[in-house]
């Protein structure tokens, strides 16, 4: 299903209200791994004009559970911790690389890694989460 989203922005098809706002492109997607295009824009700022720490998290959370979706898997994840090291600022306007992975999907829980790179190709921040399979 995703493979046909890839070039597409997420306000044209994303069923995650929070996902339509956020208005990643998706690049590239396969069985547990995608990658996604953003940029940052005004909103996503804090009062010093750097991309706030909650929008980069909820960048990772939105993309690491898109990525789950790739599993195939009945029923939906729902993450159980996220931790992220913010190692670089965003600036207004720069476009970012999101790239998820599902590292483990067991029957029960999932791992996800995640890492966010400006357009530099310099790592701005990492994430790895853990999630539950749910029967919704």
């Amino acid at each position: 299903m995703f493979k046909d989203f890839i070039g597409k922005e997420a306000k044209e098809v994303s069923p995650s209200p929070f996902g339509r706002w956020l208005n990643g492109k998706l690049v590239a997607v396969q069985k547990g791994s995608m990658t996604v295009e953003l940029v940052v824009r005004e909103e996503f700022t804090n009062p010093v004009g750097i991309m706030h720490g909650g929008v980069i998290a909820g960048v990772i959370d939105e993309v690491i559970g898109m990525t789950t979706f790739t599993l195939g898997n009945t029923g939906f994840y729902v993450a159980i911790n996220l931790n992220i090291d913010f190692l670089r600022p965003g600036k207004l306007g720069e476009k970012l690389t999101v790239i998820s992975e599902v590292i483990r999907d067991g029957r029960t829980m999932a791992h996800a890694e995640c890492k966010v790179y400006n357009e530099e190709g310099k790592l701005m921040a990492k994430a790895a989460s853990n999630l539950a399979l749910t029967n919704r």
